[in-house]
């Protein structure tokens, strides 16, 4: 591995970083550009020293949709409680979404990204225009270090987004999943609401479902991934995230067990199953019940990633 370079000058990171995102092909473009290297705005010291990966055997729990209400409140609900995270399988057929999604929204995510760097600069920029935008790194001006991923952002609540902003190669299949996942959500938070004593109907009501954004990952190949993060350690600020992930993975949850030991979980995809994750509005609503819990992504060499995600 390359030493570290000493870091640069606060104004010349600044031209390095103003340089990168005015050249408006994202990450994607340095690879496509052949770096072999992880430029030093990208650099995160000892990314994933902190705290040590769980062993071989440990997972996040599964919810099982299909099983008596009761019975699938009640394992949403321990799960929400002790990891804030869990896998959903067989919203497909009690909900009626198709199998064939999120994996339409995925591909469709990723051709995008895989575009002709001049086709994507024509969609680049920081303001959320008509509710879209594609950018690489909402935070780049403010993080201490970039991280290697490039991002579309759609809204779709309470002011939903103009159709004909969203790139046409996804155009029809953004939508498409933000209907299902609308849907999932829903059925997520009524088995919630019933952990916490109430109508299944209650966290909705109380305007749960009405502000929803799909932020959609792209990760390129890293030829150096032990040096930077796909996204760093954090918690989502909303109420519920609903994550459709592709074959490669790469999300990490941070647990702390019941002997207060912290350690990295990764969450390996389940062929079917979507990811669940409690957010921090939805921590303090249930006044602590539920948990909102950090979580990151690693990136690997010749990874090339695609994760729609949709925060309530």
């Amino acid at each position: 591995m390359a030493s570290p370079s000493p870091p640069a000058p606060q104004s010349d990171r600044m031209a390095l970083l103003k340089a990168f995102d005015e050249s408006r092909t994202g990450v994607r473009g340095l690879v496509e550009s052949g770096a072999s290297s992880v430029p030093d705005l990208f650099v995160h010291p000892n990314p994933y020293a902190s705290v040590p990966l769980a062993p071989p055997g440990v997972y996040i729990p599964v919810v099982d949709l299909s099983l008596p209400a009761p019975i699938a409140a009640a394992a949403a609900t321990e799960a929400a409680r002790r990891w804030g995270f869990f896998h959903l399988i067989n919203h497909h057929d009690v909900l009626g979404v198709p199998e064939a999604h999120p994996a339409r929204a995925l591909a469709a995510v990723r051709a995008f990204n895989e575009l002709p760097a001049a086709d994507r600069a024509a969609h680049y920029g920081r303001a959320v225009a008509g509710g879209v935008s594609y950018s690489s790194n909402v935070d780049l001006f403010r993080s201490p270090a970039a991280s290697w991923r490039d991002t579309i952002q759609i809204g779709f609540g309470p002011q939903r987004a103009d159709p004909a902003r969203i790139p046409a190669v996804c155009r029809d299949e953004i939508p498409e999943w933000e209907a299902h996942a609308t849907a999932v959500g829903r059925a997520v938070l009524g088995l919630l609401s019933e952990g916490l004593g109430l109508a299944p109907a209650a966290l909705e009501e109380t305007s749960c479902l009405e502000g929803k954004v799909m932020v959609c990952h792209y990760y390129p190949a890293c030829p150096e991934p032990e040096r930077t993060m796909g996204l760093v350690a954090h918690t989502d600020p909303g109420v519920l995230t609903v994550l459709a992930q592709d074959a490669i993975g790469g999300l990490q949850v941070k647990h702390t067990d019941e002997e207060g030991k912290s350690q990295w979980v990764d969450v390996k995809p389940v062929p079917g199953a979507l990811v669940i994750n409690v957010g921090d509005l939805l921590q303090i609503m249930s006044n602590d019940k539920y948990t909102s819990v950090e979580h990151r992504v690693g990136v690997r060499v010749f990874w090339f990633g695609d994760s729609p995600e949709m925060d309530f």
